[in-house]
């Protein structure tokens, strides 16, 4: 997903989210009225939060002012190395965090959206219970947050650290076009996604 520029006010940036979510809206079978009032729902929720936070006002070139940081403050060391411990690079750390908050809650908006869209199928078509339902969830989606949170899995189930969602997307998008088959069955066979995805990082594969 592409970078945003160096906006001044979030009008700007409401717009550009507008421009880049609501044509994947409607390839996702949404009709123009329902993408528009799906995103504005979001955005809506995405902007409180961030409000609330007081993240809404952080840099969007956060990125290199941690990495900056890094080489002298021991708690900005402490926190990327739990990154660096997932697999996660400067590239990376780039990614996520050099660009404006609300295209990153945007993001994880549209995540829940896609599993909570799966869980409901899952329990009103296919009839699985909501512990099934919510183990398939896990299965086929990749679960972003704080690798230290063992509140609902642990191990390599864990979260993965949200810098890691463009290389998993990639990574993704290649193993479909390129073994499906293979990769259908592997993630058939794993616990969840993560951990497939934890196991192809330290294989070098992601």
């Amino acid at each position: 997903m592409r970078l945003f520029s160096r906006l001044f006010g979030t009008s700007d940036v409401q717009r550009q989210l507008e421009s880049l979510y609501v044509p994947m809206f409607q390839m996702m079978g949404m009709t123009s009225a329902q993408a528009k009032s799906a995103f504005h729902d979001l955005y809506r929720q995405a902007e409180s939060e961030a409000k609330a936070e007081g993240s809404i006002t952080l840099p969007m070139n956060l990125a290199d002012i941690l990495l900056e940081k890094e080489r002298s403050r021991q708690e900005t060391q402490s926190m990327l190395a739990k990154r660096r411990k997932e697999g996660v690079r400067d590239d990376d750390i780039k990614w996520w965090m050099n660009r404006h908050e609300l295209d990153r809650k945007m993001m994880i908006k549209v995540d829940e959206m896609s599993r909570l869209a799966l869980f409901s199928k899952l329990r009103q078509e296919d009839h699985l219970t909501e512990e099934e339902a919510a183990r398939q969830v896990k299965r086929y989606f990749p679960i972003f947050g704080d690798p230290d949170d063992t509140s609902t899995s642990d191990g390599d189930d864990r979260p993965l650290p949200f810098e890691l969602k463009d290389r998993i997307n990639l990574y993704i998008q290649k193993r479909s076009q390129t073994d499906p088959a293979k990769y259908k069955k592997e993630i058939s066979e794993s616990s969840s996604f993560n951990a497939l995805i934890r196991k192809e990082i330290r294989s070098g594969n992601v």
